[in-house]
């Protein structure tokens, strides 16, 4: 075959694929034969996510242009009042990495839990750095709220031993989320010896850790689970939540919404809402229905 009707034939190729990797427009794509293609969006197009299954054609230079994006079976976003940002698709589970020290942020664990819940997406807090004793206790009595509500809480040290969250992974797409200097890069690192991220040390004096991840990648664990990384963030945004949405993020409200006098009440100040009578029954934490309040603002 000539080099002109072998580069026809490429031009006309077109693959399957999952991305694997994304940097801007550019990703890139694992075909169904396991080949790693470099791959671009066609046109302007933006939008594209680690776990996003796609079709793509490839070019005589032997780099892929992603043609479509295939149905998502979820998608997890975070956005606020200027741009929406995906983190991952096709996920089934979000591991919400926190650590004894530095400290994390309990509304950036509501507001993962609000996304998570719309998407019908599991949720697993890890409470890393667990070889800290009292601070992994202090930790342990906030976290005591999210064990009340059935959402599991894994203790552990990434720097010592993860084989209690292999378990967690099996049959899943799980993608890391939580703050930066919480060990995600340590975790993954321990996990999968040849993702090789970069690790840092957190600033003591700012109680925070600083940006090692700058770009998401997906991991397979094994034949039937992948674990995808992604930057590290200190805000989650739900904008592209409705606020009439916003309560069945709040696995706890269920069983009270549509039981309130008003159809619809927004569970703030109106009479008869069933929402806030649980509160002062204790059947919902007020510590909840206060985040709630927050996300409406």
């Amino acid at each position: 075959m000539s080099a002109r009707s072998n580069n026809a034939k490429q031009q006309t190729e077109h693959l399957s694929g999952q991305v694997i990797a994304t940097f801007g427009r550019h990703c890139s794509v694992e075909t169904e034969t396991g080949e790693i293609v470099s791959c671009v969006m066609r046109g302007k197009k933006t939008g594209i996510a680690c776990g996003d299954q796609v079709e793509c054609q490839l070019t005589t230079s032997g780099q892929g242009v992603i043609e479509s994006i295939k149905t998502r079976t979820s998608q997890l976003y975070r956005s606020d009042a200027f741009k929406e940002k995906i983190i991952a698709a096709n996920v089934t589970q979000i591991i919400i990495v926190v650590a004894a020290i530095p400290s994390f942020s309990e509304e950036l664990i509501n507001r993962c839990l609000v996304a998570v819940e719309s998407e019908n997406i599991a949720a697993l807090i890890v409470l890393n750095k667990a070889d800290l004793a009292e601070p992994t206790r202090v930790a342990m009595d906030t976290l005591s709220l999210y064990v009340n509500l059935g959402y599991p809480v894994l203790q552990l040290s990434a720097l010592q031993d993860v084989s209690a969250l292999q378990p967690y992974l099996q049959g899943h797409l799980s993608v890391l989320a939580g703050q930066s200097g919480m060990g995600k890069s340590t975790l993954l690192n321990m996990l999968i010896p040849q993702a090789k991220r970069a690790t840092a040390e957190i600033s003591v004096a700012l109680d925070s850790g600083c940006h090692t991840t700058t770009h998401s990648q997906l991991y397979h664990v094994d034949a039937d689970s992948a674990i995808i990384d992604s930057p590290g963030f200190q805000e989650f945004g739900l904008q592209h939540i409705k606020d009439e949405n916003l309560a069945w993020g709040f696995t706890e409200f269920h069983p009270y919404i549509g039981q309130c006098k008003f159809s619809n009440c927004r569970h703030t100040k109106e009479p008869g809402c069933a929402v806030m009578q649980a509160v002062q029954e204790g059947k919902i934490h007020a510590k909840r229905l206060d985040f709630y309040h927050r996300l409406l603002r």
